[in-house]
């Protein structure tokens, strides 16, 4: 199976205002591998859910965590390294905890990192995600 490129996109179309011109997508299927672009309190059509409140961005962020690798062919439970940024240690216990929530029982490796800012000033949070489909699971 060649990568599987789901939810292709140009940067000049999601990100008006800004002078980019890049060809990217929200999640490669390598194999049996998956990677996501990291996720954000941005649903998948970019309406900001939770503004100042970093919980409900990460919840949103797993929401759209669970749709793409339901896509891709895999599920959460496939996770297996999450780097989590946040821009203020104030938001760490209600990030965790909305994470936590999706991922009970799945027990990934965790980076956490905190961070000056992310790509738009209202966004709090950010989740990077990398699942691997069991060869008894995949399907081509």
């Amino acid at each position: 199976m060649a990568h599987l490129r789901i939810r292709k996109y140009n940067t000049k179309e999601v990100w008006k205002g800004q002078n980019l011109d890049n060809d990217l997508c929200m999640a490669v299927r390598a194999g049996n591998h998956v990677f996501l672009r990291g996720q954000t309190g941005l649903t998948l059509d970019n309406q900001l859910v939770g503004v100042g409140d970093a919980g409900a961005q990460a919840d949103q962020a797993m929401k759209n965590v669970k749709q793409l690798l339901e896509e891709a062919g895999s599920k959460l439970e496939h996770i297996c390294k999450t780097t989590i940024y946040i821009t203020d240690r104030a938001y760490r216990e209600a990030v965790y905890r909305a994470i936590g929530k999706h991922l009970k029982g799945v027990h990934p490796c965790s980076t956490g990192l905190i961070v000056n800012g992310l790509a738009r000033p209202d966004l709090l949070m950010e989740i990077d995600v990398e699942a691997v489909i069991p060869q008894d699971e995949a399907r081509q």
